[in-house]
């Protein structure tokens, strides 16, 4: 099966990349880590105008996978997930364009910036109220605790959390993607013993499996927009989890110990992919669903 973009979602795609990176999404990032949220909300506001707040229930989820691609890319902060992902397929009827609502997984991230909070308790979804917060590994990702309260009326949970399932894929996707192409750039610039780290084979061979596992991960995810099937979401999610960890990685050790540290912009990438890590399903979660699934089809 061919999974190329279409002329439509290619333009798309640069729609963002332009506005991303005029927008300087990773100052946006680090305000967003310091409790300055107000370019957090102007960059919404700016994707919101794009479409990308519409695109679950406007779109499909192929142009979902290329909106999320883009913000792991970029690092940009938020409940998008949460917000443009689970929110509008769960609740249909809501109006979620217009402001930011978010979900708890089992901790709900920003919630003290949203107008709505939520929470899943038996199979249903529920309002529900933050209260303390709790720390993260990614300091731009603020999540708090909350107490259930009445039930709402809800859509299809199950459709709702493999779409967010698949967004969180697409981000892992796109961080990963980010940590390779910045430490190409490094180990072009950076030389030890009159040579440039990049040229030893060493290095090379590093950087090969990772754009190798890149390369297998993103067909699993366009296939899986193209027949968003529970398995195939797992499967997407899974590889994507495994990339994006091998690039951040492989990217520390390129970088060595200032690649961790919190003035090197390659940190907010390996802090990310390691925050999504767990994020709407853990690998193991999703490698035992995959085999039920294998096991059930028999």
């Amino acid at each position: 099966m061919n999974f190329e973009l279409t002329a439509e979602q290619t333009g798309f795609a640069r729609s963002l990349d332009d506005l991303l990176s005029r927008a300087d999404a990773l100052a946006v990032n680090r305000a967003w880590a310091a409790g300055d949220r107000d370019p957090g909300t102007r960059l919404w506001s700016r994707l919101a105008d794009l479409g990308v707040t519409a695109l679950a229930t406007e779109a499909t989820p192929v142009e979902m996978c290329v909106a999320f691609e883009a913000l792991g890319r970029y690092a940009v902060p938020g409940p998008w997930i949460e917000s443009a992902a689970y929110l509008p397929v769960a609740l249909p009827a809501a109006n979620l364009s217009e402001s930011w609502a978010t979900v708890a997984m089992p901790y709900a991230l920003d919630a003290d910036v949203v107008t709505d909070v939520y929470a899943i308790v038996d199979a249903g979804l529920h309002q529900a109220s933050a209260g303390d917060r709790v720390t993260s590994v990614d300091p731009s990702r603020h999540l708090f605790e909350v107490t259930a309260g009445e039930p709402v009326e809800h859509g299809d949970l199950d459709a709702a959390f493999d779409l967010a399932v698949l967004a969180t894929a697409a981000e892992l996707l796109g961080a990963g993607e980010r940590v390779l192409a910045d430490t190409v750039a490094y180990v072009k610039q950076r030389t030890q013993f009159g040579r440039a780290i990049g040229s030893y084979q060493a290095i090379k061979h590093q950087l090969a499996d990772v754009r190798i596992a890149l390369d297998f991960a993103r067909p699993l995810v366009f296939g899986a927009a193209v027949d968003p099937s529970p398995r195939a979401v797992s499967a997407a999610r899974v590889h994507c989890a495994s990339a994006s960890r091998l690039a951040a990685r492989v990217g520390l050790q390129a970088h060595g110990a200032i690649g961790f540290t919190d003035e090197y912009d390659l940190s907010r990438w390996l802090l990310r992919i390691q925050a999504l890590q767990s994020a709407w399903g853990t690998p193991a979660f999703h490698r035992e669903r995959v085999l039920t699934s294998l096991l059930d089809a028999r």
